[in-house]
């Protein structure tokens, strides 16, 4: 693949600032890392309070230094690979998972990557503090032409997937892990908060790919509820959070039983009785997972988790392998991404993309850059 010297990059110079448009050199990969040609990257629905506001809202999270690459969801071709490189060429269709970890803590070394205290997504933020090495060592977001990422980052694209729709595995991804921390399956009933959201939908999307039995959504709209439901009307069911509590909802759809998992999607600004609220639709022995980051002190009955086997995990991402696996059941048809309606900007654009999420049709919009078009 030719390479020119340099690249088309979106750069913020300053918090609050529009991104800059400006030529950068293309980028060398080191000896384990390759060169992506970026050919859509998804824009996620905070971004521009994550530009705007990330230190009122998160001060403790670091941000890639400026001026900064942002862009969370690099999707491309392969167009250079490291010298010590094995089993990626030149020409292949990825996704770059910015998961990112030091490599040799004993977390690393246990395999358990996401748990490295210096845990960071490349073209986003930092987890913690001591994360700030990572996105320096790792400064290329999605929002330009090219980038650099690991080896051990790449996931093939099924040949059924496009681009625009391999730029939504992030949050896709985010959902599966938090299914698979369920143990979802054959036999289960699972509960969505915020099933309609853009983290939501995948859990109808994926639930149905999992093979699980009955999956209860909650959200506001009831609209959009009724598309969700209609991706499988024996399979989904849906209630919109205005029309009363949502677990007097789902112990009559369950006949008291209450659910087997449970996932909340709902963003930070979210109510806590809306989570309790689900949380108690548990049965006992149940799991939930928190992948919306609601913000705050959620009260939390301990003795009534102690008295019935409950658990609560908090998942904020994915490995590389759980993407791989979702890539499968996409590959396998299981999986169906066509349901997500592109709104593709060009580079140049970006700023208008970003203010342009504010206007959606809940987690069935997909906004991407393209940033070698236009």
């Amino acid at each position: 693949m030719n390479l020119p010297d340099m690249m088309t990059v979106a750069r913020m110079h300053a918090p609050g600032d529009d991104l800059v448009i400006e030529e950068i050199p293309v980028p060398v990969p080191g000896p384990l890392d390759v060169l992506v040609k970026v050919k859509a990257c998804g824009i996620v629905p905070n971004l521009g309070n994550v530009l705007r506001h990330v230190m009122e809202l998160l001060p403790n999270l670091p941000r890639p230094p400026l001026p900064a690459i942002f862009g969370l969801d690099p999707v491309g071709e392969i167009a250079q690979v490291g010298s010590q490189v094995h089993n990626l060429s030149v020409g292949q269709r990825v996704y770059a998972n910015p998961g990112r970890s030091c490599g040799s803590c004993a977390r690393c070394r246990r395999g358990d990557t996401i748990s490295c205290q210096d845990y960071a997504l490349q073209g986003y933020l930092g987890c913690r503090p001591e994360a700030v090495q990572t996105l320096r060592d790792y400064p290329y977001g999605g929002l330009g032409q090219y980038m650099i990422a690991p080896a051990t980052a790449m996931v093939g694209i099924p040949d059924n997937v496009t681009f625009d729709q391999a730029a939504r595995f992030g949050y896709l991804g985010t959902m599966f892990a938090a299914l698979r921390k369920l143990k979802a399956g054959p036999g289960d009933t699972i509960l969505i908060n915020g099933i309609s959201g853009t983290l939501g939908i995948g859990g109808a999307l994926l639930g149905l790919a999992m093979g699980v039995d009955r999956i209860l959504g909650t959200g506001r709209d009831p609209v959009l509820l009724e598309r969700v439901k209609a991706l499988a009307p024996d399979r989904i069911e849906t209630f919109s959070i205005l029309d009363g509590s949502v677990r007097d909802w789902v112990m009559e759809r369950t006949n008291g039983a209450g659910v087997d998992g449970f996932v909340d999607a709902l963003g930070p600004g979210a109510a806590h009785e809306t989570f309790n609220q689900a949380f108690h639709s548990l049965r006992r022995g149940g799991s939930a997972v928190n992948i919306g980051a609601i913000v705050g002190g959620v009260p939390i009955d301990l003795h009534w988790m102690m008295d019935n086997g409950m658990s609560l995990y908090g998942s904020g991402w994915f490995t590389t392998d759980e993407a791989e696996m979702m890539a499968g059941l996409a590959r396998n048809g299981l999986l169906d991404m066509s349901v997500f309606k592109t709104h593709a900007y060009a580079l140049k654009d970006v700023n208008e993309a970003i203010s342009g999420i504010a206007v959606r049709e809940g987690g069935f919009s997909n906004f991407v850059i393209r940033p070698h078009e236009g």
